[in-house]
């Protein structure tokens, strides 16, 4: 009897705690999920190419980025322009998403160097973003416009080991009115993975406390040279 009573007992102290899990995931998911134009600001993510090419050969899987991994030398290229809540983020705000013109894909290769990536972006985070497909990728291109790369980082020809603190304060000694609490570096393993700076919806650097407590703690971190030429 005894060993009934514990067995039960277990059993219902498991379904509490898998009750408590479930409403922490509702309370932490915003009310207005995957409402299309319904979000609190941008992120603006900028990633290392060199980093990605790296670890494009690595995996085994360069051939596959050829667009960007070979000829012109990138260095900063856009990942994506992202709507937030303040908690959390929308995603796939329409199944199936419009489908995007590839025309519209064409005329984005100068700052997103693979097509693969732009139709993704379009299907994840652009629908979220209430715009028409033209007009989020014309807000991609006037987001990129409002953040001046530090020079330092233009034409890296060597490797160099760097902190993200470090690449927080170029960022921000470069690009009057941004802040370190409205920009996150990002890195994978030892690497620079990217840079991620938070936007008003009409393009204004903001704060952003929830993306900046995701930034890398690493110490230092590499960026490879960049390639091509």
């Amino acid at each position: 009897m005894l060993h009934r009573r514990s067995a039960w007992i277990s059993r219902f102290l498991v379904c509490l705690g898998l009750l408590a899990a479930a409403a922490g995931t509702a309370s932490a998911q915003d009310r207005r999920q995957n409402a299309a134009g319904e979000f609190d600001f941008y992120v603006l993510s900028l990633s290392w190419s060199p980093s990605f090419c790296e670890e494009s050969s690595e995996r085994g899987t360069e051939a596959r980025s050829q667009a960007q991994c070979g000829g012109r030398p990138f260095s900063f290229v856009v990942h994506g322009l992202w709507p937030q809540y303040e908690h959390g983020f929308p995603d796939y705000c329409q199944r199936p998403a419009p489908r995007l013109d590839r025309n519209i894909m064409t005329s984005m290769l100068d700052l997103m160097p693979a097509p693969g990536l732009i139709f993704s972006e379009w299907d994840k985070h652009g629908t979220c973003s209430g715009l028409g497909a033209r007009a989020y990728f014309e807000t991609i291109r006037k987001a990129r416009a409002m953040v001046k790369i530090p020079t330092e980082y233009l034409e890296l020809s060597e490797e160099k080991m760097v902190s993200p603190t470090e690449i927080e304060d170029a960022f921000i000694k470069a690009n009057p009115g941004l802040t370190s609490s409205g920009i996150a570096v990002t890195c994978s393993s030892r690497r620079l993975s990217e840079v991620r700076i938070c936007m008003s919806k009409d393009l204004q650097f903001r704060g952003c406390e929830e993306i900046d407590r995701r930034a890398c703690r690493r110490d230092g971190v590499v960026m490879p040279p960049m390639r091509g030429g």
